[in-house]
């Protein structure tokens, strides 16, 4: 676990550090941008640590068992309490986060059923009617299986 100074900052000093942090974490736009940054402002040992928590988030979510995600994620029953103690009761990020996740699958869900749709019903621009019906019948045949 990270030390924290015996000698802390006054309540404006802190104030400025964290709305800088906050300023500069909105600042970056694109995946390798934050890479290079977490990269830089934490160890190896926090990104993981950050990223588990995340997961747990999503994965109680999801309504995965406590076991469930001890095994997958191998962490222990406490950290997977202190994750769902603060999605549930404490904050709204973690739900915030989640839910977004959630809503994005949902959408991306959406599209992809309007896209089959369509699909079934109009050929694509520049494809050949049997290269349409083709394809059809590939996605009839992936649907039926995930069913």
């Amino acid at each position: 676990m990270a030390q924290v100074s015996k000698y802390p900052l006054s309540k404006a000093v802190e104030t400025e550090c964290f709305d800088f942090l906050y300023s500069t974490i909105q600042s970056l736009h694109d995946r390798g941008e934050i890479k290079e940054f977490l990269d830089d402002f934490l160890s190896p040992v926090e990104q993981i640590m950050l990223a588990k928590r995340l997961a747990i988030a999503l994965l109680l979510g999801r309504g995965y068992s406590y076991e469930t995600i001890r095994k997958v994620l191998r962490v222990t029953p406490p950290t997977i309490a202190m994750v769902n103690l603060s999605l549930k009761y404490r904050g709204k990020g973690y739900r915030k986060v989640v839910e977004k996740v959630f809503r994005e699958e949902k959408i991306a869900d959406f599209w992809q059923k309007v896209d089959d749709v369509i699909g079934d019903l109009i050929p694509p621009k520049s494809k050949n009617w049997s290269y349409w019906r083709k394809e059809r019948w590939q996605r009839k045949m992936k649907r039926q299986k995930s069913l």
